[in-house]
């Protein structure tokens, strides 16, 4: 072996050496030095990876569902704005002005003739939406505020042809409409059998702006949205474009299904920003039944005022729960106090279904029929109880009124601002007196609200409300709940014993 060969094969293995002894301080001190090991939880943990992709397009869809969508054309009154006439006065013919107001009269503007008098002849305008068939014989949906007023309507199909349409019946209360037109052989959609799940396809299929048979796309942003439009709320949100002229149109999962009925947007502007409301296929689908066989919507009626059960309500009944709808008032004459149901209630479950809130429980009687009894499961005491509740026919809770007793001597509740006196109108006691930024003034009370009962005691004296607040300091209650009654009914109120 030569000098030159003996020098490499030194140079190797000293080369060989350097990259064992790396190797070896990498595994020893990887961890001191941040280095990351071959084994350890972090060079195993991996992104998450989803096997799964969206249509190419909607070609197919649309082709099959797009023919049983249908723009609604709705003929309404006006009422005049005044029925005094101009609102100038008579205008005769030989008048200069005649002629321009005759042209650009203002809107509802009407002109008196030669002989001074107002025909009073009635306007009409125009209203535009949507629409799609659910049978072969014509039944179609569209949402209530399309038809509302409506004198004449008229379907016009995705190929052009114009029907005359006869109105079945409406429910305000979810904004849903049922309409007919003569014929057979129309090509209808089903719905959806279950609820959409975020992120899922959304496809709307409507007339926007009279554009009559527009597309559009997104996806299922969210569900069991409560917008504020009534007891019923319970939309899906989506953030397909949808616009004006789209309402009581059809949204369409990716199996051609619809899962809702678009009824509301979002909009600071009046246009699309990406967040709509469609009324579920399961809401759908149960006020049409209704709609087709008795031109309304029959509801159970419970007869109860409800509220959440807020933490602090719970603190102050001895609870944990802060699910299920707390009964602020049963309502006289109703069914809920004829079966026993009482003030300080919570219902939790309507024959085995959980209660989530207020909302939940109108949504669960509301699918009952008048005349059907439910079991409720109550909370009362701290202890569940069943009672059963044979329900009535829906109807308005009536606000409870209060007569306001004359001037008396308060006594003043020192850390809740209260001033309170005898209630010289009625039963319990009287508030006569709210401080700003006090903890009463927080949870709403008012003067002229009269305190009916506190810690599930009524009292009828302004030291019955003390000794209320007493007892529940004593038993350890981080609040105290007080019933009250006011010009918007009776609620509950949990007052903080530790500011008292």
């Amino acid at each position: 072996m030569t000098n030159n060969d003996q020098n490499n094969s030194r140079a190797r293995r000293f080369r060989n050496a350097l990259l064992a002894s790396a190797l070896t301080l990498g595994i020893v001190g990887g961890t001191g030095a941040g280095l990351v090991i071959g084994d350890s939880p972090a060079a195993r943990a991996e992104p998450v990876r989803v096997e799964a992709a969206g249509p190419a397009d909607f070609t197919s869809i649309v082709e099959k569902v797009k023919p049983a969508v249908v723009s609604v054309r709705v003929k309404t009154e006006i009422s005049p704005v005044s029925d005094q006439g101009s609102p100038f006065g008579d205008i005769p013919e030989d008048s200069p002005f005649y002629e321009f107001f005759k042209r650009f009269g203002p809107p509802g503007f009407e002109f008196r003739g030669p002989n001074g008098q107002n025909p009073h002849s009635p306007r009409f305008g125009m209203s535009q939406g949507s629409g799609f068939f659910i049978s072969e014989d014509g039944y179609f949906v569209t949402n209530n505020h399309v038809v509302d007023h409506g004198k004449e309507m008229v379907v016009v199909m995705d190929d052009g042809r114009e029907l005359d349409a006869k109105l079945i019946g409406t429910d305000e209360k979810t904004d849903l409409a049922l309409l007919k037109v003569e014929g057979s052989g129309f090509t209808y959609v089903n719905f959806a059998q279950e609820e959409p799940k975020v992120g899922q396809w959304a496809i709307a299929v409507g007339n926007p702006f009279g554009l009559g048979g527009s597309v559009t796309a997104g996806i299922v942003s969210a569900n069991g949205r409560d917008i504020g439009n009534g007891p019923y709320d319970d939309f899906i949100q989506i953030d397909a474009p949808v616009n004006r002229g789209n309402s009581g149109g059809p949204t369409f999962n990716a199996k051609g299904e619809v899962i809702g009925v678009n009824t509301a947007i979002f909009s600071p502007s009046g246009g699309n920003v990406g967040i709509a409301f469609a009324i579920p296929a399961s809401t759908v689908q149960q006020v049409v039944a209704d709609l087709k066989q008795d031109g309304k919507v029959t509801r159970g009626w419970l007869g109860v005022q409800i509220q959440p059960v807020t933490k602090d309500i719970a603190d102050s009944l001895g609870i944990d729960q802060t699910t299920g709808a707390l009964v602020a008032d049963p309502q006289d004459n109703g069914p809920a106090k004829a079966a026993g149901v009482q003030a300080g209630d919570i219902i939790a479950k309507v024959d085995g279904k959980d209660v989530k809130g207020p909302r939940e429980l109108a949504q669960i009687i509301a699918g009952y029929d008048p005349g059907a009894t439910v079991t409720l499961d109550v909370v009362r005491n701290g202890s569940t109880q069943q009672i059963e509740v044979k329900l009535g026919n829906l109807a308005q809770v009536a606000s409870t009124g209060t007569d306001q007793a004359p001037d008396a001597q308060p006594g003043s509740f020192e850390g809740y601002g209260l001033a309170l006196a005898p209630n010289d109108g009625g039963d319990g006691v009287l508030v006569t007196g709210v401080d700003d930024g006090s903890a009463a003034s927080e949870k709403g009370l008012q003067a002229g609200d009269v305190i009916v009962a506190v810690g599930g005691q009524k009292v009828s004296s302004v030291s019955d409300v003390k000794s209320g607040i007493a007892s529940a300091q004593k038993n350890g209650r981080k609040a105290v709940l007080v019933q009250v009654q006011s010009e918007r009914g009776t609620r509950f109120v949990a007052l903080p014993v530790e500011k008292g």
